[in-house]
């Protein structure tokens, strides 16, 4: 069996767990999200305490991977998720109107991203911070940015995580000298 699979998920305080007809439902103070359970997998809800229980012929990534997101989600509804990028260059900014970030990073027009549903963005100097309560969503929406203007590895310019470290590589004249 899974090793993650098979560990108790704790339900934080003030979030509820309802499930009804394989689609799970968890609400707290930041909101509430659906996931259909896949077939095989069962749910023990007791003591402030989900555990899954395998049934039938189920892979153990599979068993793992809807552990994972069964706490994701219980994470999400209680704290929230949040990535954080970092523009790095002369003349790159971020605006912020609405629910549409626009990015001026070199380019010849502006780049305007929409929010989905459920996320926000926050601009502090050359920081953007996405954030939500679906984990998968904030992910693919930081993606999204960072994917307008990647860091390139010769002056590191571009979008990166905060956290991401650029491997830089030296340039043509410094290949000369040496």
């Amino acid at each position: 069996m899974s090793r993650v699979g098979k560990l108790p998920i704790e339900i934080p305080e003030g979030v509820r767990v309802t499930v009804k007809d394989d689609v799970l439902k968890i609400s707290g103070s930041k909101g509430s999200l659906e996931k259909k359970l896949i077939q095989g997998v069962s749910l023990n809800i007791e003591e402030g305490k989900i555990s899954l229980v395998k049934k039938g012929s189920l892979s153990k990534a599979s068993f793992g991977t809807m552990r994972a997101l069964i706490a994701n989600m219980a994470v999400g509804v209680s704290k929230g998720w949040g990535k954080t990028l970092e523009l790095v260059g002369a003349g790159y900014k971020a605006e912020l109107s609405g629910n549409t970030l626009t990015l001026m990073v070199g380019y010849s027009h502006p780049v305007k991203i929409e929010a989905p549903e459920g996320i926000s963005f926050k601009i502090e100097k050359t920081d953007i911070t996405v954030e939500g309560i679906d984990k998968e969503v904030v992910g693919q929406t930081a993606a999204k940015i960072r994917a307008v203007r990647p860091p390139e590895p010769y002056k590191g310019k571009g979008i990166k995580y905060k956290d991401e470290v650029v491997r830089r590589k030296a340039g043509k004249t410094a290949k000369a000298q040496t």
